[in-house]
């Protein structure tokens, strides 16, 4: 029987290693990870892509492409360049695996940046996305600041979340998202950070499960 003493050791050290790759996966253990959350987010990600309006021919940027299942879901919405940015190595690792035909005919582009430094000039895309990832910005104004520079006039940014504050049971998200040092926005919130990085015609949906938060906002027209 392994000591109690031993016990604790091994949570204290394996629940900082978890937390730290729910934020950033890296190494070993965060392959499985996001391939978990390809699969878990997968609903969540169709409901949100059905919030907007999508043509062929879009230039579409994800910001925080994780695994790269959203990028291959938007891939097949458009015949447009779609392109991905997440800060983890691992992310882009696996996003690259994920969408390899696509990349290697050229059709799709996965970088590792931040989103405080997006590696794309003004006005690129015509719809950018944030799934499940604002959480973890440093600065969600500066954050969707530099997402509004690479939109072009009259693009949309689009951010998709499972957890926000005043959503059911959000008493215990919070106690999630504060051992993740994450922030945890209420929905005027996330409307005041779109409005204060200078974007217009906000619009908030709620899903009828009450869990998810859909935000969407317009650059104005130069």
């Amino acid at each position: 029987m392994i000591p109690v003493v031993v016990n604790w050791v091994i949570i204290l050290v394996l629940v900082p290693l978890i937390l730290y790759q729910v934020r950033k996966p890296s190494r070993w253990i965060g392959r499985p990870m996001l391939l978990s959350m390809n699969k878990s987010h997968s609903s969540m990600t169709d409901w949100g892509l059905r919030q907007l309006r999508i043509e062929r021919g879009f230039a579409i940027l994800d910001v925080g492409c994780g695994g790269g299942r959203t990028i291959e879901k938007l891939w097949a919405m458009t015949d447009g360049p779609v392109c991905g940015i997440d800060y983890s190595a691992e992310s882009v690792a696996l996003a690259r695996k994920v969408n390899a035909a696509a990349i290697g005919a050229g059709h799709v582009d996965i970088r590792q940046a931040p989103v405080s430094a997006i590696p794309f000039p003004d006005g690129r895309f015509d719809l950018a996305t944030a799934i499940e990832t604002h959480y973890y910005w440093p600065d969600i104004v500066a954050g969707m600041k530099e997402i509004r520079r690479v939109l072009k006039p009259g693009g949309t940014a689009m951010l998709l979340a499972e957890s926000y504050k005043g959503a059911p049971l959000h008493q215990f998200q919070w106690a999630v998202m504060t051992a993740l040092r994450a922030v945890h926005l209420s929905v005027d919130e996330h409307r005041q950070a779109f409005e204060a990085a200078g974007f217009t015609d906000v619009k908030i949906v709620i899903a009828d499960n009450k869990r998810w938060i859909c935000v969407l906002g317009q650059n104005p027209n130069a």
